[in-house]
């Protein structure tokens, strides 16, 4: 349970696993996957494959992330998010922000 990245440089990309709950209580975790690699160009990528909960405060970490992915010229992408996980990145139209893979 909890959140780990890793850093794919020949893809230039940044997967970051959260397993479990997805609240606040992962909040300082999930920053600090992310807070030194401004790799420009970079996407990050939030695999969701294995996360039983998803709150609001989770939603405005997504948002935080996209910030500063698009500060350092990236993208994000959620991938592979389970059903109960889907609708609620649907109902908060979360597809406008960032890609939903999977």
């Amino acid at each position: 349970m909890g959140v780990s990245t890793q850093v794919k440089q020949n893809d230039k990309a940044i997967v970051i696993t959260v397993s479990g709950r997805f609240d606040f209580s992962v909040h300082r975790d999930f920053r600090e996957c992310y807070k030194e690699l401004n790799h420009p160009g970079f996407e990050y990528r939030v695999n969701l494959q294995q996360t039983e909960y998803l709150d609001s405060s989770a939603l405005g970490m997504l948002l935080l992330l996209k910030q500063h992915a698009e500060k350092n010229k990236g993208s994000i992408v959620i991938e592979e998010p389970s059903e109960p996980i889907r609708k609620i990145l649907q109902i908060a139209h979360f597809e406008r922000f960032m890609a939903i893979e999977g």
